[in-house]
């Protein structure tokens, strides 16, 4: 695994000093500002969808709950004047019982992963249009929460705190992941589920669980992204947000199968994602064409997962097929 998170940092550098002498501005202090912001936005979000991914899961309904969550915090502060702490913690409370949900139906009712998420993506698509009458929610002019808006939006030495609640985040879920007994057992699931639970890991525990740090870290993306762009169109906002989340994580090394990835890679699938996406940005490529690069990252990184894991059983099956050679020693002669 680190080998593959070395590459990708050389990749990252190889693409950014590319883009640098093509089109200067790229290092520009405002244009890195902004990157960096967005790297923080989309890292966070990113990050959850990997623990559902490494479990062998997977969340398409990330930008809906964006979209929803964002709506919910932005009528909270505006309409019923709650204090932002108040409604941040319900907002959080919200992510966990959407995960909840989705990892009981999983585990509970076997459903598909894939069916459980789609159907979220669309339920909460539409409760978020119903609840604004598809209109447009947002902050009236003039209305200002200091703290709140320093905190999310603001920058400290010039560094985004999106950025810095990214690494934080980052930070924690890598020793959750890396450093402990439920990292592990992550692992151990998406390796094979049934020889999990043979072996005593409460697996279903353990994918309601992941469910749930994916659902409560998109809700913490849904308050920056909230306070980012102060004006949320249920129809639009968080459109596609979870290819952005399973294309960072692709890259990062996370095998759609499960088992496999690290925190540090699907940071980094996130830091070339925002690169690429600066790159069609100043190239002056159509932005229509944001989604077909997403695609084509999405294809390259499950094409390259699959090759390796297609040359592992290779190798695999090649030693295996090595006959056991073991050297008989020679008789010792008998004493005269």
């Amino acid at each position: 695994m680190l080998k593959k998170d070395i590459g990708l940092l050389v990749l990252i550098l190889i693409v950014g000093t590319v883009v640098a002498l093509i089109n200067p501005l790229f290092i520009s202090p405002i244009n890195l500002a902004n990157t960096a912001n967005l790297v923080g936005l989309f890292g966070i979000f990113a990050i959850g969808q990997a623990f559902v991914i490494i479990t062998g899961g997977i969340e398409l309904s990330v930008g809906s709950i964006i979209a929803l969550l964002g709506v919910l915090f932005v009528d909270l502060l505006v309409n019923y004047n709650a204090p932002w702490p108040l409604a941040l913690l319900l907002m959080l409370a919200l992510g966990a019982v959407m995960g909840l949900a989705h990892g009981l139906l999983i585990t509970r009712l076997h459903l598909q992963p894939f069916i459980v998420t789609l159907c979220g993506l669309l339920i909460y698509r539409g409760v978020a249009r119903y609840y604004t009458a598809d209109g447009t929610a947002g902050f009236a002019f003039g209305a200002s929460f200091p703290t709140l808006e320093w905190l999310t939006t603001g920058r400290s030495l010039g560094v985004p705190h999106s950025l810095i609640a990214m690494i934080t985040i980052a930070a924690a879920m890598w020793i959750v992941l890396h450093r402990s007994v439920f990292g592990r057992y992550l692992y151990a699931v998406g390796k094979n589920e049934e020889a999990a639970r043979y072996s005593g890991v409460r697996t279903n525990v353990v994918i309601v669980a992941s469910y749930m740090i994916c659902g409560v870290l998109t809700a913490i993306s849904a308050i920056f992204f909230a306070m980012y762009t102060r004006s949320i169109s249920p129809s639009s906002h968080g459109n596609f947000y979870e290819l952005y989340a399973i294309a960072a994580a692709v890259l990062g090394g996370f095998s759609l199968r499960g088992g496999e990835g690290s925190i540090v890679g699907v940071v980094l699938g996130t830091i070339l994602l925002q690169v690429l996406q600066n790159l069609v940005n100043l190239l002056g490529i159509p932005s229509s064409l944001n989604f077909a690069v997403m695609g084509s990252v999405i294809l390259i990184g499950v094409l390259g997962d699959t090759q390796f894991a297609q040359y592992r059983r290779r190798r695999l099956t090649t030693t295996g097929a090595r006959p056991l050679v073991v050297q008989r020693e020679k008789p010792r002669s008998s004493p005269p």
